[in-house]
């Protein structure tokens, strides 16, 4: 059984991978290439409003499904593995508005701040904050 967990983790683990991996051919999202070139002074790209939305969305969801399959292989406890998908959704609802109004806004609120809300939006970061508080819980409980 344990053999089956961590072969689910590293199962979630290549889903979040391929995610980062394919994003440019699975997503819409015009402002890859933009972030990428790591020059605040190229022209905005031009993107449809809907298509970004939920692009976005979609990676959210894929993003979620591969953390919470981590996280349940990790720890094998349901209830946390809920309560880490609630801080995750909490984490893209105050972050995805955010990055919109920068989207709307140009990115003249700053090159760099609008650059890492975007990171909170299409990357699994608050993962990287779960695990190891769940991890500190579980010898904590022990």
């Amino acid at each position: 059984m344990k053999i089956l967990n961590w072969l689910l983790v590293i199962a979630g683990i290549c889903g979040l991978i391929s995610i980062r991996v394919l994003e440019d051919k699975i997503f819409y999202d015009p402002f890859l290439g933009y972030f990428h070139e790591a020059n605040k002074n190229i022209e905005f790209p031009q993107f449809e409003w809907g298509k970004l939305i939920i692009g976005h969305f979609f990676r959210f969801i894929l993003n979620l499904l591969f953390s919470c399959l981590i996280i349940q292989s990790l720890f094998k406890n349901k209830q946390w593995t809920i309560q880490g998908a609630l801080l995750i959704t909490i984490i893209f609802v105050i972050t995805f508005p955010i990055y919109l109004y920068c989207i709307y806004d140009r990115f003249d609120i700053g090159y760099l701040f609008s650059f890492y809300m975007r990171r909170f939006v299409i990357q699994p970061l608050a993962l990287l904050l779960i695990v190891p508080m769940f991890y500190y819980r579980k010898q904590k409980g022990k």
